[in-house]
C-alpha cells in the first residue's frame, strides 16, 4: 500500500508539473492519502493482533509499548477496528469527493449516512458497557 500510495504522489507532482487544472492536482493527492492510510490502517491492526494475542511478552517489554499496541482484550481489538475502519471510510469519502468531476446527486450521501450510523453503534457500545468493580 505504501508503494501503491508513493506511485500516486509521483503521479500528482507530475501534475503539478503540467499543470493543466487544480482538479488534476487534488485528486492524486487525495488518493495517495487514502491509499497511505490504509497502509497506516493495515499496521495498526497488525502490531494490534501480534502484541495482543500472538506474541507473549513480560510486563516491563508491554509497560513500554504505546498505549494503541496494548490490547487487552477482543472487544478492545473490535473497537479499535472499528474506530480505524470509521477513519478511513472518513478519508475515502473526502478523496471520492474530489475526484468525482460529475454533479453530486443524493446518492453520495450514502457514505456519510453509512458512516454517522456506525460512529453512533460504536458510541453506544462505549456508553452500554457496565463499569468494572474493583
Amino acid at each position: 500500500m505504501f508503494w501503491e500510495g508513493g506511485l500516486k504522489l509521483a503521479a500528482a507532482a507530475g501534475a503539478i508539473v503540467d499543470m493543466h487544472d487544480s482538479k488534476s492536482v487534488i485528486a492524486p493527492v487525495m488518493a495517495a492519502t487514502d491509499t497511505l492510510f490504509f497502509g497506516v490502517v493495515l499496521v495498526v491492526f497488525a502490531y494490534a493482533i501480534t502484541f495482543g494475542f500472538a506474541v507473549e511478552l513480560s510486563d516491563e517489554v508491554r509497560g513500554r509499548l504505546p498505549q494503541w499496541m496494548r490490547i487487552e482484550g477482543i472487544g478492545e481489538l473490535k473497537r479499535t477496528l472499528i474506530e480505524v475502519v470509521l477513519v478511513f471510510l472518513i478519508v475515502d469519502f473526502a478523496t471520492d469527493w474530489s475526484e468525482n468531476e460529475v454533479p453530486q446527486s443524493w446518492l453520495t450521501l450514502v457514505k456519510p449516512i453509512a458512516i454517522l450510523l456506525i460512529a453512533g453503534a460504536l458510541y453506544l457500545l462505549a456508553t452500554s458497557r457496565p463499569e468494572k468493580v474493583s
